[in-house]
């Protein structure tokens, strides 16, 4: 009997209605895929992640509480501002932050800040404050939060060995990191997609020095040929001019794989019966590549390159720590994490490590996600 009890658990658990059982025989790919992605939970909720980081990075002015240039020396390695809710004779007073006093310590010479619990700072939504241009198109003063008066500093994350809120840095660099990831990986969808195509569908001599070629380039250890490439930047190149070539050096490195993928299917599809009618109803080969072979793998292409986001991310981060990427006064993940290099700076101040968790959070979620259009994508996934 408990057999038979818990098979027909499993049937009740596993049948659809007769509605939902028909949508799936009508249903396009696209819909399959959304219906297998949406029964993987944590992918969902890595997804949500990563569209709250764009969005970060998209209104990073409006977050952000304080202009991320903004130094001042009394507030060198600032701890992080403790947020209260209640006062020390227990009354509510909501979201709020003390004062603080500061002094030098005698033996160490650096500063400890106290809380001066005599002065009581109010936390507000949509404050006005340092002022920016959003977009550097709209001027605005609005904040997303922050504190009214200005003798107060909010420093969630706290602050750098200049005085610099580090939680407004960490927000500025959201829109650089994400972005380089999400560039470079446009530009290697598209040389990986030409490239790959061209290697699979023409085969032959093609097809070998297209293949030896990509052998070469990931043969070079990773390492020696970022230096190389990024030596080849003039020195005296604006931080604009930095950043795009950055990206391009991380592009013509990371194409390589995603040729390999195109490059099998378009060896198997090639022979299929819908390229042959596609030749013989008198398609251009270019057509035939890009309006028919690939979007018949059009998912495995999205799955792999969700996947290749957080390498071009580790990608900058690394550079940039290394002094190779990205440079002062570009604000990137990679950049704050310079701080990190002096040991004795992390010892006195560890917060300055919090670029680093952001880098992780992003990467896990971008991998997770990866993971879930992946099996979406699957089509002998159950």
């Amino acid at each position: 009997m408990g057999i038979f009890s818990g098979l027909r658990k499993n049937q009740k658990k596993n049948s659809r209605s007769p509605a939902e059982g028909e949508n799936i025989y009508v249903a396009s790919q696209w819909q399959l895929m959304w219906w297998k992605f949406k029964r993987h939970k944590l992918a969902m909720i890595c997804g949500v992640i990563v569209i709250l980081l764009y969005f970060v990075a998209l209104f990073v002015e409006i977050i952000a509480p304080y202009n991320p240039e903004q130094q001042d020396a009394r507030y060198a390695f600032r701890p992080p501002t403790t947020i209260h809710l209640f006062d020390e004779q227990g009354k509510w007073h909501g979201p709020f932050i003390y004062g603080t006093s500061q002094k030098r310590d005698m033996e160490t010479l650096s500063l400890v800040f106290t809380e001066d619990t005599s002065k009581i700072y109010p936390l507000r939504f949509f404050t006005r404050g340092d002022p920016y241009k959003l977009w550097s198109i709209f001027d605005m003063d609005l904040h997303l939060f922050g504190v009214e008066d200005k003798e107060a500093r909010l420093f969630l994350f706290g602050a750098d060995r200049q005085g610099r809120d580090m939680f407004s840095r960490t927000i500025y660099g959201t829109r650089i990191s994400m972005s380089v990831g999400l560039v470079g990986v446009v530009m290697s969808f598209v040389l990986g997609i030409l490239i790959g195509g061209i290697s699979g569908y023409y085969g032959s001599v093609i097809d070998t020095v297209i293949q030896r070629l990509i052998e070469f380039i990931r043969s070079i250890p990773t390492i020696p040929l970022w230096m190389a490439l990024s030596a080849a930047l003039p020195p005296n190149w604006p931080p604009l001019q930095v950043y795009f070539g950055i990206t391009i050096i991380l592009s013509l490195i990371g194409w390589t794989g995603l040729a390999r993928v195109v490059r099998g299917r378009f060896l198997a599809l090639r022979e299929e019966d819908f390229v042959m009618a596609a030749k013989i109803s008198g398609s251009s080969e270019m057509r035939i590549i890009l309006r028919h072979m690939v979007p018949s793998f059009m998912s495995h292409i999205i799955a792999a390159l969700t996947l290749a986001v957080p390498e071009m991310i580790l990608s900058e981060t690394a550079l940039s720590f290394l002094g190779l990427g990205l440079r002062y006064p570009v604000i990137s993940w990679g950049v704050l994490l310079q701080e990190a290099q002096n040991i004795r700076a992390v010892a006195t101040a560890p917060w300055l490590m919090i670029p680093g968790a952001a880098v992780v959070l992003a990467v896990l979620s971008l991998n997770f996600l990866g993971d879930g259009l992946r099996d979406a994508a699957d089509p002998y996934g159950r």
